[in-house]
């Protein structure tokens, strides 16, 4: 990120209404205008964690979130650059009823529309590109997806100053921060499976999120480093369970492994090979790569894939 630059990051929020197709846009009261919801970066977020907390806070609706629709790029009056970031977001039946909006002094009004009406009716240029974005995809037949997440660990002591076996190796003071940071960016994608190598820092990565979400890790050597280097390592029966089972997944294996990991997602949702594959599969460490899938037609291939990168 850009020291001088405004960051920011909202959603597409978007929900089915007797097979209609609508999308939210709020009223904000101090500018008088008609946006899509969005809010600046807090300290210690990542960008997802941020656009589905303010999501949450301008319209009282829990979402998780789907694929990347766009950036808008544009100069406040102050002459900063502000860079928001936005995904679709699907606003379930049962989140719509739990919403406890209220009419405040930000947000005066939700709206409900067409996504060519809602593009008739925004008032900036840049909510116009991201609705035209979303859209191109609902034409293309994606509207409903769900991920796949491939993580790697998080800092762990080196070999050399570690006695035990590698796969014992547990995760440095630094590697434990980096576990922590990214609970709140992985939620945001309504994480329902943790998949883990059984090595202990794999282990120690996921145990923060998977004590946030209240699930159990599964865990398994078929994505373990060990495996891999004796190459028994088999992550391809790991990865066809959870397209099968078409349930949002994190996957927590090594940085050796992991362009295997990326691979088996390419292969078995029928993904044209390319060269984002390897920018996807080389991660820093805890950080994590969202590959979306449809969930109609798992088998037509990546839908989009991003790269988070922890902070610290």
């Amino acid at each position: 990120m850009t020291a001088t630059a405004v960051y920011a990051a909202g959603g597409v929020v978007w929900r089915l209404v007797d097979g209609k197709l609508r999308v939210l846009l709020v009223s904000r009261e101090q500018y008088r205008d008609l946006s899509l919801p969005k809010g600046k970066v807090d300290p210690g977020e990542m960008l997802a964690e941020t656009a589905v907390r303010e999501i949450h806070e301008e319209t009282g609706i829990r979402t998780s979130l789907g694929i990347p629709v766009g950036v808008a790029t544009y100069h406040l009056p102050s002459g900063r650059k502000k860079i928001v970031h936005y995904w679709a977001a699907h606003a379930t039946d049962e989140a719509i009823r739990a919403s406890e909006f209220l009419p405040n002094k930000e947000i005066s009004a939700l709206t409900w529309l067409s996504p060519k009406k809602a593009i008739a009716q925004v008032s900036y240029p840049a909510d116009v590109e991201i609705l035209e974005e979303f859209l191109k995809f609902v034409n293309d037949g994606v509207l409903e997806t769900f991920p796949i997440i491939a993580l790697r660990h998080a800092k762990a002591l080196p070999r050399d100053s570690w006695a035990g076996i590698d796969s014992g190796r547990p995760l440095t003071a630094r590697g434990a921060r980096q576990a922590e940071s990214i609970v709140g960016a992985l939620r945001a994608f309504g994480i329902r499976r943790i998949v883990s190598s059984d090595a202990r820092r794999c282990l120690d990565t996921v145990a923060p999120l998977a004590a946030s979400l209240g699930i159990k890790v599964t865990s398994t050597a078929e994505l373990s480093q060990d495996a891999w280097e004796a190459g028994t390592a088999d992550p391809r029966s790991v990865i066809s369970k959870r397209v099968r089972s078409r349930k949002a997944a994190v996957l927590c294996s090594h940085r050796p492994v992991m362009p295997d990991v990326l691979n088996e997602i390419a292969m078995t949702t029928g993904t044209v090979a390319g060269s984002y594959i390897g920018a996807a599969a080389a991660l820093d460490l805890a950080g994590f790569s969202v590959a979306h899938i449809s969930a109609t037609n798992p088998g037509s291939g990546i839908i989009a894939i991003e790269t988070h990168v922890p902070k610290g």
